[in-house]
């Protein structure tokens, strides 16, 4: 295997699945299926989840609500998102543990850095629930954190497209494909990869990060054992 220990970035949309908001079960129970391929080979798993697909400050900014509020309420979102792939986890066998770095002490054990080590090591598969568990940190950030803490050899996030775009390629038919680029390259030109704080901190821990398309079920298992598929970013 190229990676023996990954952080995989999940965003909130990503568990949505084909729906517009909440999970999307039966592509989260195939999401799981692949994560247990993956630790029937031996590869340490910790995952980092995001909340778009319940609640992002900027999307409901127009309510005026204040702001340190809506990113708790997030945070709160995230530990939802990890619980729910946590007990989809074990469901299959796969030994998976959440930790949350909000106090949630009834759902998940308060997050330790140590402890997440000795679970990984165990080939459990530890996911990181809470952002940072501060305000103005996106789970991007949080995912690039924890993979540094968490000895991660690489940072793997799953969007829903193949690789980074010089430009939106929604909206621009030209927008030519990216498949290597330095942190700095990234921060010049400002690529919506993820929020630029978490490529600044992931350049500083010299973390690299694989983006790649999560609706292909086999790249996650093809990134592991060396394919080149989507976009390398060290």
């Amino acid at each position: 295997m190229k990676y023996k220990r990954i952080l995989l970035k999940l965003s909130g949309e990503a568990l949505a699945g084909k729906e517009k908001n909440g999970i999307d079960f039966d592509f989260v129970y195939q999401l799981a299926g692949e994560i247990k391929k993956l630790v029937k080979l031996k590869v340490e798993v910790a995952i980092v989840i995001g909340a778009g697909n319940y609640w992002r400050y900027r999307n409901f900014k127009h309510i005026k609500l204040d702001r340190v509020n809506s990113d708790y309420l997030g945070m709160i979102a995230t530990i939802i998102n990890s619980i729910v792939l946590q007990d989809i986890l074990r469901t299959l066998k796969v030994d998976a543990f959440t930790m949350s770095a909000l106090p949630v002490s009834n759902l998940a054990e308060r997050y330790d850095a140590e402890r997440g080590r000795n679970f990984l090591a165990k080939k459990g598969v530890l996911i990181c629930a809470g952002g940072t568990g501060n305000p103005f940190c996106t789970t991007d950030f949080a995912g690039i954190l924890r993979a540094g803490e968490l000895d991660c050899d690489v940072v793997m996030k799953a969007t829903n497209v193949d690789y980074v775009y010089d430009k939106d390629p929604r909206k621009y038919k030209d927008a030519k494909p990216i498949k290597s680029a330095t942190y700095s390259e990234v921060l010049q030109k400002e690529l919506e990869v993820m929020d630029l704080s978490a490529i600044a901190t992931a350049r500083e821990a010299k973390m690299p990060i694989v983006i790649f398309n999560l609706h292909n079920p086999k790249n996650l298992l093809d990134i592991i054992k060396g394919k080149n598929i989507g976009t390398l970013i060290k």
